[in-house]
Parts: C-alpha cells; structure tokens; sequence
C-alpha cells in the first residue's frame, strides 16, 4: 500500500494558495445554489429576535463582488505566504480556523434543515483545505532566511 505524503501539501505558500482557490469554489457553489436565498431570511430572523444583534443581509452582485475581492486579496498575498513573512503567520490561523467553521456551519445547517444547503458540496475541499493550512501555520511557518522561497523546490 502507498502511503501519501502531505507535506508538500502543508508548505505555508501552497497551502495558502490552496485554501484562496478552495474558498474560490466554496464562492461559486454557493453563487450557483443560491445561498442567499437561505443566508437572508435566516439573517433577518435573529435580526428580528436580537435587535442588538444582527449579521448583514446582502444583495447578491454586493456580496459576490465582496468575496470575489476577498479572494483576489488572498491571491495577491501569497508571495508573503511563499516568503513565509510573519505577518501572515497569526492572518494564516485565523483564516484557517474560521474557514473550519464556515465548512461546519454548512454541515450543520444541511443537517438540520434535511437537506444540503447551498455551499454544502464545496465544503468538505474548503475544511480539507483549511486543515491543511491550519497544519502548515503551526508546524511550518518558520520564516526563511534566505530571499528564495522554500516551497519553490530544488535549484
């Protein structure tokens, strides 16, 4: 039997570029399954029972345009990541741990309603994804002394 190595997987610059296209996915399944058509009642739901609390309802070119730029933004920092800059290190934890709630808050709420929610099939790549970054931040974001990138293979 062959055992698969995940290391190259959880270098910090790949891992980074992996979990910015898989949230690019997770954006297009939910794009295409309507999400918002869940997202907006529920919102307005706790809204109208917690008035001091309540999470936006968004129309839909606003919140596709929103995590479109997200994604482009985590694009656009991934020399950083490949750099192993410090920076990134405490950014790289906390998007690896909220997309591990994101991917589970889709498990939950398709559990609870009986059926898969919008976002429900990209989720197990955006968790997969996730851990493989959150893995990488704690065992391999040690910055690099030298300018060339680790993750960039043999010369």
């Amino acid at each position: 039997m062959r055992t698969v190595r995940l290391e190259p997987l959880t270098t910090p610059g790949v891992a980074w570029v992996n979990l910015a296209l898989a949230l690019a996915l997770h954006v297009l399944d939910e794009a295409v399954h309507g999400f918002l058509s869940y997202w907006n009642p529920a919102a307005q739901a706790i809204r109208e029972r917690l008035s001091f609390v309540g999470p936006p309802t968004f129309s839909f070119e606003v919140w596709l345009t929103g995590l479109i730029l997200g994604v482009i933004l985590l694009l656009a920092l991934s020399p950083l990541a490949f750099r192993r800059a410090r920076p990134m290190r405490p950014l790289a934890l906390a998007l690896s741990v909220l997309m591990v709630l994101n991917a589970g808050t889709h498990f939950t709420w398709s559990l609870a309603r009986g059926e898969a929610v919008p976002g429900t099939y990209s989720s197990p790549v955006l968790l997969a994804a996730a851990l493989l970054l959150l893995v990488a931040a704690v065992r391999n974001w040690k910055p690099s002394n030298s300018r060339r990138s680790p993750d960039a293979g043999p010369v």
